[in-house]
C-alpha cells in the first residue's frame, strides 16, 4: 500500500458520520472556491480558507469525536480528501444511492 493509499484509507475511516462527511464535501468546495477567488478578491480567498477549517474541525469535534486525519498524515490528506469528494461527486452520489434504496 502506498503512502497516499494509506492516507486515504485513514481519511475514510476517520469520516464515518454523514453530517461530518457533508461538512467535508462543503470544505472541499470552499477550497476550490478559494483558488478561484484568489484571482478575484484575496479577502474572499481568506474567508473561504477560514470557513474550511471551521467546518472541518467542527465536524470532528461535534460529530465524529475524533482527531482529523491531517494529524497522522499532514499535507497528503488534503489530496486524499479532494479525491474522496470527487469520487463521491461531493456527496451527491451518496444522496442518490440513499434515495434509490428507500424507493
Amino acid at each position: 500500500m502506498t503512502y497516499f493509499q494509506a492516507a486515504k484509507a485513514h481519511f475514510i475511516a476517520s469520516h464515518q458520520n454523514p453530517i461530518n462527511q457533508a461538512l467535508h464535501h462543503l470544505t472541499n468546495l470552499l477550497a476550490i472556491a478559494s483558488v478561484v477567488y484568489l484571482f478575484i478578491d484575496w479577502r474572499m480567498t481568506v474567508l473561504c480558507l477560514v470557513l474550511t477549517q471551521v467546518f472541518a474541525l467542527g465536524g470532528h469535534a461535534v460529530f465524529e469525536k475524533n482527531e482529523p486525519a491531517f494529524v497522522k498524515y499532514p499535507g497528503i490528506t488534503i489530496l486524499a480528501s479532494l479525491q474522496w469528494s470527487f469520487e463521491n461527486w461531493f456527496g451527491f452520489r451518496q444522496l442518490w444511492q440513499r434515495a434509490k434504496a428507500k424507493a
